[in-house]
């Protein structure tokens, strides 16, 4: 669908099911960056990729070492690598248009989300965020992890250092952490389980900033808007918070130097939280005061006009949907199943949820037809009108006005390769080496019924090159044997189809099996 066609008074965020998809136990969904493909990790530890256009499926990853349920998916910026991690402690790197596994890494922890670098086309550094220890920096091609710090109290290290997963204060049990990429890559977000959200440099393995969120609750889920200007966070207190981004978009790291050099008065703790105060400023918070639900894997909209959460209520699947200004504008109710994760389309008005049972439902905008947008003289008409028609409505030549003569020039050249500027993308054009649609393979026919074929066709060359006396004979007293193969040749080289005889042949050829010959006179 045309974004500029889309009537801007019907809202642009979805409504109704559409349609929905089924393959396996389906986990967990990722658009790529245009929207055209759509990974799904399943249960029993497969990647699919679906065109999103023609709802077919593209593309099948599966690895053999691979047997445990995927737990997220996470494309690469021009979609040329995906990564897949597994509750069986992997991370794999597949090469979406080979269909070639790149790598396979192995951690101490079961990963509960893995995200690529957003800075490079095809990277090979994660983020790692493991059930139950501190998010960690993964190089998948030399293996090795740094594990980012939970505190700023820390060394560096990132680990709690009582074995019962507490902290070494003993406060709190460790708990999962959330963290992301900023838009480029430079900086990672880090919300922990005593309500603070970390802004750490990773190359340095240092915290350059603390956020502190009202309530100190714990933090579930993070996730910056598409263009940068947002973060939004999910708490245990059952409200999402929006901050906004006061750094630069590009050369983040150099923004925030700029912010620490100016409080070298500062020090320690007290740096930290004044130099988070000029990164991240308060924008918003969402909630239900009524039910007071928890949400379930919120998100923007792909222009960051909406927010988007899922009920984590069991047995319910209910999708709410805020504008910016923090206003409820739809609350959208599927089937009685719960919802494991959720998606919005990077371009259109479409939401991707996935229920309890493994179905990837599509919602998508209930649209009211408008004919007058392609004929601009077409009134639409509530009721019958009676009608009377011109003396010279139906006439060869009538006597109207000429239609004015459009200002389009037939003769120029209509431009069918170069791609047009897509204002929804904020970082760059359309990119030559990006992959936005992969070629379908077609199903080739069962090696079985190709088995039988040939060898039909071998045996009765053969029957054919023998001319036995007992098929001549077969042959001559009319009973052939039609059910004996669908095909007959003439040599072990040819195949042909047997026209099957109908019914009234049959009957004819019945009867004269049965009817004895007539016996003749014998001449004088």
């Amino acid at each position: 669908m045309n974004a500029p066609i889309i009537d801007p008074l019907q809202g642009d965020f979805p409504e109704v099911i559409e349609e929905y998809l089924e393959r396996g136990i389906m986990k967990c969904i990722a658009f790529n960056r245009r929207g055209t493909l759509l990974a799904a990790g399943c249960a029993d530890g497969t990647c699919l990729i679906w065109d999103f256009m023609t709802r077919g499926i593209a593309r099948e990853f599966k690895d053999d070492d691979c047997v445990a349920s995927v737990t997220s998916v996470c494309w690469s910026k021009y979609g040329h690598r995906i990564l897949v991690s597994a509750a069986d402690k992997s991370l794999t790197l597949w090469d979406v248009v080979r269909g070639e596994k790149i790598t396979r890494t192995t951690l101490q922890q079961t990963p509960l989300q893995a995200r690529l670098h957003p800075g490079s086309s095809t990277p090979s550094i994660c983020l790692v965020c493991p059930l139950s220890s501190a998010p960690m920096i993964v190089d998948l091609d030399t293996g090795s992890v740094t594990v980012l710090p939970v505190s700023p109290t820390e060394g560096g290290n990132g680990f709690a250092p009582c074995s019962k997963n507490k902290f070494s204060d003993g406060s709190a049990p460790f708990t999962p952490t959330a963290a992301c990429f900023n838009k480029y890559g430079d900086l990672v977000y880090l919300g922990n389980s005593k309500g603070e959200i970390l802004i750490i440099d990773h190359k340095s393995v240092q915290v350059r900033g603390i956020v502190l969120v009202p309530g100190c609750a714990v933090i579930k889920n993070m996730v910056f808007s598409r263009n940068g200007q947002y973060i939004l966070t999910n708490s245990n207190d059952r409200i999402i918070r929006i901050y906004e981004n006061l750094l630069p978009i590009k050369n983040a790291l150099t923004g925030l130097d700029e912010a620490t050099n100016g409080l070298n008065d500062l020090e320690g703790v007290e740096k930290l939280k004044a130099v988070g105060a000029q990164c991240l400023a308060l924008f918003r918070e969402f909630q239900d005061s009524v039910t007071r639900v928890h949400w379930k894997a919120p998100c923007f909209s792909g222009d960051g006009e909406w927010v988007v959460g899922g009920s984590a209520n069991k047995g319910e699947h209910k999708i709410y949907i805020w504008d910016r200004a923090g206003h409820l504008v739809k609350i959208l109710e599927g089937p009685k199943e719960a919802i494991i994760d959720l998606a919005w389309h990077p371009v259109r008005p479409v939401v991707v949820s996935v229920s309890l049972s493994g179905f990837v439902y599509i919602w998508a905008k209930d649209y009211t037809e408008n004919w007058s947008a392609f004929a601009p003289d077409f009134k639409e008409l509530e009721e019958n009108e009676e009608y009377i028609e011109r003396e010279d409505e139906f006439d060869l030549n009538p006597d109207m006005e000429k239609v004015k003569e459009s200002g389009v020039d037939e003769d120029e050249d209509v431009d069918i390769i170069g791609v047009d500027k897509d204002s929804t993308f904020s970082d760059s054009d359309m990119s030559g080496d990006e992959i936005c649609f992969l070629p379908a393979d077609p199903i080739p026919d069962a090696p079985e019924q190709q088995d039988k074929c040939v060898g039909s066709s071998s045996k009765l060359g053969e029957s054919n090159q023998s001319g036995s006396p007992s098929s001549d004979g077969a042959g001559q007293n009319g009973q052939v044997n039609h059910e004996s193969s669908p095909f007959e040749g003439e040599d072990a080289g040819t195949i042909k189809r047997k026209r099957k005889p109908s019914e009234k042949v049959l009957e004819l050829q019945a009867e004269k099996v049965k009817k004895p010959p007539l016996k003749t006179k014998p001449s004088g």
